[in-house]
């Protein structure tokens, strides 16, 4: 009997070791809604099935009416006031119960008006120029960014920003001298991450705007690094 407890014992700890990760991709928007969210929504469920995570999506945030189950929630493009109290207790307390967050371009465009939300993603959207090629500097050493050239040459929406948080560890700043439009000057960052306080990590990239940008193999390469990063993996250091 003795044998067959320890068994038993061992199977559930097995069970616990090999559980798979689930996230959660959101994509609900209140404002301009970005047509390439299905193209986005695609290639992150992609990329989680490659490391057989549980990926489930919504465009609408009934899921967040009840206790929030995930590994890590991912803010695809969301726009505007999206979740009501409810909704923004129960994601706060999945937050604080050390629950990870990755918020994705116009993550930043979303929950003005909830100062939990604005520390968490890091910073608001503020304006974007036009549509054009920038240079990103890669302006860490972390793996994260380590297989990314120091001068990261790509087309996107680039957005400028305000109240940016003091506590971000920043990955990535854009070049203002290398596109128009840009309004942040010398500290421009467009990708960064912060620990959460509660045990979690909040990651956010300014890319992403574009269908493009989902099949560039260095932008998807960054979107997985982060992917891994906040739910405890190790990042691909080479693409």
């Amino acid at each position: 009997m003795k044998n067959i407890a320890i068994m038993g014992i061992f199977m559930l700890l097995s069970l616990s070791t090999f559980a798979q990760k689930k996230v959660l991709i959101f994509s609900e928007t209140a404002g301009y809604h970005h047509n390439s969210i299905p193209t986005g929504v695609a290639a992150i469920s992609e990329i989680a099935r490659e490391h057989d995570f549980q990926v489930d999506t919504t465009s609408v945030s009934d899921v967040f009416q009840n206790t929030l189950d995930y590994d890590l929630i991912i803010f695809l493009n969301t726009t505007g006031d999206v979740l009501n109290d409810l909704e923004q207790g129960n994601f706060q307390q999945y937050i604080e119960n050390g629950g990870n967050y990755f918020g994705i371009h116009a993550a930043a465009d979303t929950e003005y008006d909830w100062p939990f939300y604005g520390k968490l993603v890091g910073a608001y959207f503020e304006s974007h120029p036009h549509i054009q090629e920038a240079e990103v500097d890669v302006v860490s050493d972390s793996p994260l960014v380590s297989f990314l050239p120091k001068k990261w040459k790509r087309t996107d929406e680039w957005y400028n920003y305000k109240d940016i948080q003091d506590n971000l560890t920043v990955l990535l700043q854009l070049n203002e001298s290398s596109y128009e439009g840009g309004k942040n000057g010398k500290f421009h960052p467009t990708a960064w991450y912060q620990k959460t306080g509660f045990g979690g990590i909040a990651f956010y990239t300014g890319g992403g705007h574009t269908d493009e940008a989902y099949s560039e193999p260095l932008f998807r390469k960054h979107l997985e690094n982060a992917m891994l990063f906040a739910m405890g993996e190790k990042p691909t250091i080479k693409q």
